[in-house]
């Protein structure tokens, strides 16, 4: 599991630290073709204002496995119902380049958390899945030109999205979290971290999120996140806020040096750091949301969700 993270620690520490892929797309690399494989799970990567802060809430309720928990955004008490009609297939639309979720090998084999969990979901309602890749930035257009079904690339759940797309239940939310040199005694609070250097990045909703909560700390901004962790590491500011997923990669690499520990619990609020991680289709296919939701619920408790989050995200970011 360490040695997995390890792969994708230069990649992930690097991402710019944003709450999402759908918040900052980055440049993609177009598309090979547009035909995918049609077998049962194949994928061919040619194809293919508040006056107190919120930490924890909302909060999913979690399961601890050893060092790692893992969320869990399933109401068992509310099950979605197994759809009337079969999905027969599924043409997934995801990207390159945004690791861990969606990423190719270094075999050209399209890889990620994303594009396990679609074969997941596939496999759960016996359904015929390709996966495509595209640029993030062609996405909705193949979408709506019927070049495929639904999108697994974490488009974000805004307003504007919302008018053509509907959207699956979310099925990971990425909060933010402070890192601290480890024994520091701080406390994650506005008054545990008053008067204390806090460092983030510049132009970021890490960086509104402080100015909102935490005024009376002293925040300074770095253009880049690991100029920031750098700073933290070397002893120059007391704390560092940012996107808790990068992060986790960073305190178990070696770059940190064991130098730091998650300092308090995640932060999730949506004004901020957006509603989280879901699947998205066209408006009116009620029927494929229905699926997903369905197929997403059952991943989730027959412990297939936990084993890809615990392959691809081996450090706990809640």
């Amino acid at each position: 599991m360490i040695l997995f993270a390890a792969a994708f620690l230069a990649l992930v520490t690097a991402l710019p630290d944003a709450p999402a892929r759908a918040q900052a797309p980055a440049a993609e690399t177009p598309a090979a073709g547009d035909a995918p494989d049609t077998a049962a799970g194949a994928t061919t990567p040619e194809a293919e204002k508040a006056e107190e802060p919120k930490p924890l809430e909302p909060r999913p309720p979690f399961e601890a496995s050893g060092p790692v928990t893992i969320p869990n955004y399933w109401d068992p008490h509310s099950r979605p119902e197994k759809p009337d009609v079969a999905v027969r297939t599924i043409r997934f639309l995801t990207s390159d380049g945004f690791p861990p979720f969606n990423f190719v090998s270094s075999d050209g084999r399209l890889s990620g958390f994303n594009v396990e969990l679609a074969r997941a979901i596939c496999e759960v309602l016996e359904a015929e899945c390709t996966i495509q890749m595209r640029p993030f930035a062609e996405l909705e257009t193949a979408l709506e030109e019927d070049r495929g079904d639904a999108i697994i690339a974490g488009l974000a759940m805004s307003a504007e999205n919302r008018k053509a797309l509907g959207f699956s239940d979310v099925y990971l939310r990425l909060p933010a979290r402070f890192v601290a040199r480890r024994d520091s005694g701080l406390e994650a609070t506005p008054e545990g971290l008053a008067d204390k250097w806090v460092a983030t990045v510049a132009n970021t909703a890490h960086e509104a999120f402080l100015h909102a909560f935490f005024r009376n700390s002293r925040i300074i901004t770095y253009p880049e996140p690991q100029v920031a962790r750098e700073a933290l590491k070397a002893g120059e500011v007391d704390a560092f806020f940012g996107s808790a997923l990068s992060l986790s990669f960073w305190l178990a690499g070696d770059a940190a040096d064991g130098c730091c520990d998650f300092l308090g619990g995640a932060y999730l609020d949506p004004t901020y750091f957006g509603s989280g991680l879901s699947i998205a289709v066209a408006r009116d296919n009620t029927a494929l949301k229905a699926a997903l939701d369905y197929a997403l619920h059952r991943v989730h408790e027959e412990g297939r969700y936990g084993e890809l989050y615990l392959r691809y995200f081996p450090v706990s970011f809640y």
